[in-house]
């Protein structure tokens, strides 16, 4: 029994640890890549956020404080071992990185998720409706609007989403207010972020669902299918849907990268309380441990989309093996 289930599940095993092993090298490197260019920056963290009029020496006292006095690998790993143990380090300010963004990181996490949540329920049922008629007029449709939703960038859209549902409808908020604890003051104002962060992502994953339905439908099993006389619908439920999602899964999880990425650009448009605000920031305080701990969880949650991506990859491939 226990070989039976080495000879089925071990290859999958294999893969998704080697898999697992490969993105923890690439956050080592990426990390390493982001104190080497925070390095090469004019200035420092200690000039950055000295007090004005400050001399040299009360500047040296700074750098001192900060560790910018070590030599660069040497801040790296010791970061790096605090990172190991769930630290993120301190700030150039003095602030625990953990606290400073704590808040900042959830909010911008629960726009990413909601974005996500979004883009999922509308691109597949869109992209199903294309699929079920090839080159009919749902599918041109479908397939112009994807693609021309796709060429906007989300700053483009977050501006004639204000422009049209907050300023000539006056439905919805144009920007964000923070309460006390730093989180919106209203669901209302998730609306528009929202909204400009998934419209891009919709036509994306549309046109892969689209794509992963055609590829499925040459499959002979599917021809099989129709010469049986199933219906549409149900060829798509039972046949084209599950072999194509394992596609559909990758372009999900690739939208988590897009998403946390553009998320900056839509937390300044909105003033929303994110980590977009935070790194711009730390980028110009040359705050390393604060840049490097956004990659650092930003890298861990694409790696845990890729991860559940791998896992419905495996799934389908040990189901289509089975006798």
């Amino acid at each position: 029994m226990a070989r039976r289930l080495s000879r089925r599940y071990g290859p999958a095993v294999r893969r998704i640890a080697m898999g697992i092993a490969r993105r923890v090298l690439m956050l080592f490197l990426l990390l390493a890549l982001v104190f080497a260019a925070v390095q090469l920056l004019p200035g420092d963290a200690a000039t950055a956020t000295a007090e004005r009029g400050s001399n040299a020496e009360e500047v040296a006292v700074v750098r001192t404080r900060l560790g910018l006095d070590r030599p660069l690998p040497e801040r790296f790993l010791h970061w790096l071992s605090d990172l190991l143990t769930g630290g993120l380090g301190t700030s150039a300010r003095g602030e625990h990185v953990n606290q400073l963004l704590s808040g900042p990181f959830a909010n911008t996490v629960l726009l990413g998720l909601l974005a996500l949540v979004i883009t999922v329920s509308l691109s597949l049922p869109l992209g199903c409706w294309a699929a079920l008629r090839p080159g009919g007029v749902p599918d041109r449709i479908v397939s112009t609007a994807a693609t021309a939703v796709l060429a906007l960038p989300e700053f483009v859209i977050a501006a004639a989403l204000v422009l049209v549902l907050a300023l000539w409808t006056g439905w919805l908020p144009a920007v964000t207010v923070a309460n006390e604890r730093g989180a919106p003051t209203s669901w209302s104002m998730l609306v528009l972020p929202v909204l400009a962060l998934a419209i891009p992502q919709i036509g994306w994953n549309t046109r892969i669902v689209r794509a992963a339905l055609a590829d499925e439908a040459k499959a002979a099993y599917v021809a099989m299918a129709v010469l049986d006389g199933l219906t549409r619908r149900r060829i798509l439920s039972h046949h084209l849907l599950p072999g194509a999602l394992p596609a559909i899964a990758a372009g999900a999880a690739t939208s988590t990268g897009m998403l946390l990425g553009g998320a900056a650009v839509v937390e300044t448009v909105f003033n929303y309380p994110g980590v977009g605000a935070v790194l711009a920031g730390a980028v110009a305080d040359r705050d390393t441990p604060v840049i490097a701990a956004v990659v650092a969880l930003t890298t861990a949650l694409i790696t845990v989309a890729l991860l559940v991506s791998d896992l419905v990859r495996v799934r389908a491939s040990i189901v289509r093996a089975r006798p």
